[in-house]
């Protein structure tokens, strides 16, 4: 197994467990928007537990949907430093309401968030694609729920993350 793809793999997973970090901070930081925060933060989490059982239970090299992950290591470092970067920044210092809102909505349209959704939506191309897509069919698109719940909050999404 190709030493590049299992730090692709723990990149990704960390990428995850970052994001539910920042959405856990934000539902302690803003009561008011608390279960919509929690909500996905419990399922960023589960994306992690989604991408580290599948290494771990199917053949990393001829089973694991590589569609899953981002194809470049390097974006998914930099986003990772990224959100560890915001991470110490928030519990300084929280952000705004809007910001926390467009922070999250330019996460969810990152390069390591994408891949994800784009997994979800596509026709599945084996039996362990399906299995992937059925085991997080409830994780809908984050990026559309986050502008929806934006608008009806009276906010205007202008993502940010960079």
């Amino acid at each position: 197994m190709s030493d590049d793809f299992t730090q692709l793999v723990s990149q990704s997973i960390q990428l995850e467990l970052n994001v539910a970090e920042l959405y856990l901070l934000f539902h302690s930081s803003f009561p008011e928007d608390g279960a919509f925060w929690w909500e996905l933060a419990v399922e960023e989490k589960n994306h992690a537990a989604l991408i580290k059982s599948g290494f771990e239970d199917f053949d990393p090299m001829s089973l694991f949907p590589r569609d899953l992950l981002a194809r470049k290591l390097k974006d998914v470092r930099m986003a990772n430093s990224r959100l560890e970067s915001l991470l110490a920044t928030y519990k300084a210092a929280r952000p705004s309401r809007e910001e926390a809102f467009n922070v999250a909505l330019g996460i969810e349209q990152s390069a390591g968030e994408i891949h994800f959704q784009k997994f979800m939506e596509k026709q599945a191309e084996s039996d362990i694609d399906k299995v992937f897509q059925d085991l997080a069919r409830d994780d809908r698109d984050h990026s559309e729920r986050i502008q929806a719940y934006m608008r009806r909050q009276g906010l205007e999404p202008a993502p940010i993350f960079s």
